[in-house]
């Protein structure tokens, strides 16, 4: 009989590897960024957070004293994988007052918006397919699509957000599974895709054959101009567009609800992707949020106002900040305001001199999918008082003269 002898404990064999896809895909750049950037002395440009002081602590509080007293079998129970009928039904009448007929069964409840791009990875795209993105385009956006073994082609445009005629173009070449947008109040730029290009781009999906992805985490957020529709609501669009939208920065972040509007199939093949992830978004959370609803239009008027002056303080300190020859844009709402500095300067390579001055804001750079505009970065607007934008503008100039 053949005995096999125990390994001596000094021999320890290699682990497997990881999978390819946790090997190939870096983490953000952003999170590097906000990691340096903690000290709080710093003036931080950089972060995406909503002002933490506007909160509606005591508004969201009594949601959940009121959820947790009245239904705490329910609230702290599982749910299903679609979400609590309550709040489906709610968002449901939210959105269709918004120009866009919706039922709660056209919902899926998700973990932040973010969770829903990762659902829609996992049920529209196999390794090797392509997704066309805005250039430049939400930065967690292309680390999901990446994540998902997905080959990410930019599509050409200008201040004023994507070509509708490039798009086709790129659609009939590349032959790609999705075409990936945040048309208004975009994330880094803060620009909004006008009316007529949102109809040419539902043309093209229609014409072509083509999935949109329509995420839509900032539309609440406008402080002029009139609102434009989404493009989920042009003809043609309705049974290949999904609709991505979030409470983060209209209610709180850490509540982590989003949600996925999208049609039957995709919607169902999402179900079972999240099923697998998490099995549903929690229920105290759900019902919380449901129960805020009635107050939410007030509580956004009211921080709206307040990030309005935040974004005039910030256009009103930008000429004397950055050098001769920028140029930025005015944001009609959202969080962010996009500049370009003269060629000859490299915002990734400036970035830890400016950092010594105590103000940070995050390069351009990482947001592209293509090239990358080196002399790009973008600045958030809404986490600082007009007299804290006032003093890290001029630290920022300070940084940039240095």
């Amino acid at each position: 009989m053949t005995v096999i002898q125990p390994a001596p404990h000094h021999a320890r064999a290699v682990v497997p590897p990881l999978a390819t896809r946790a090997r190939s895909v870096g983490g953000s750049p952003l999170r590097d960024i906000l990691a340096v950037t903690a000290r709080p002395e710093v003036i931080n440009f950089a972060g995406g957070l909503p002002a933490p002081e506007l909160f509606d602590r005591e508004g969201i509080a009594a949601a959940f004293r009121d959820v947790l007293a009245e239904t705490p079998g329910r609230a702290l129970q599982y749910a299903t994988t679609e979400g609590e009928p309550s709040l489906r039904t709610g968002l449901a009448a939210r959105i269709s007052a918004r120009g866009l007929a919706t039922d709660a069964d056209d919902l899926l409840i998700t973990t932040g918006s973010q969770q829903g791009l990762s659902l829609l990875a996992t049920a529209l795209l196999d390794p090797g397919d392509t997704v066309l993105v805005e250039d430049p385009c939400y930065l967690a956006a292309l680390q999901a699509f990446g994540f998902a073994g997905a080959r990410v082609v930019a599509v050409p445009g200008d201040a004023h957000g994507v070509d509708a005629r490039a798009l086709e173009e790129l659609v009939v070449r590349e032959r790609p599974k999705f075409f990936y947008t945040v048309p208004t109040f975009q994330n880094p730029t803060g620009r909004t895709l006008p009316a007529e290009r949102r109809e040419a781009v539902a043309e093209v999906a229609v014409r072509c054959g083509l999935w949109i992805v329509e995420d839509d985490p900032y539309g609440e957020l406008r402080y002029e101009g009139e609102r434009v529709p989404w493009i989920a609501s042009y003809p043609g669009a309705e049974d290949r567009t999904a609709l991505l939208g979030s409470f983060s920065k209209v209610m709180a972040p850490g509540i982590r609800v989003g949600w996925l509007r999208a049609p039957a199939a995709l919607r169902r093949a999402c179900v079972v992707a999240k099923q697998a992830a998490d099995l549903h978004t929690p229920t105290v959370n759900q019902l919380a949020a449901a129960r805020y609803l009635t107050g939410l239009d007030a509580h956004v008027a009211r921080v709206r106002d307040v990030y309005r002056e935040r974004r005039d303080a910030m256009l009103a300190g930008l000429p004397g900040a950055l050098p001769e020859g920028s140029t930025w844009n005015r944001p009609e709402g959202g969080m962010f305001l996009w500049a370009r500095l003269p060629e000859s300067y490299d915002t990734t390579a400036l970035l830890p001199k400016v950092v010594e001055h105590d103000v940070a804001y995050v390069p351009g750079a990482p947001f592209y999918a293509g090239e990358p505009d080196r002399s790009t970065l973008r600045l958030c607007f809404v986490t600082q008082t007009p007299q804290e934008i006032g003093a890290g503008l001029e630290r920022l100039g300070r940084g940039l003269r240095s």
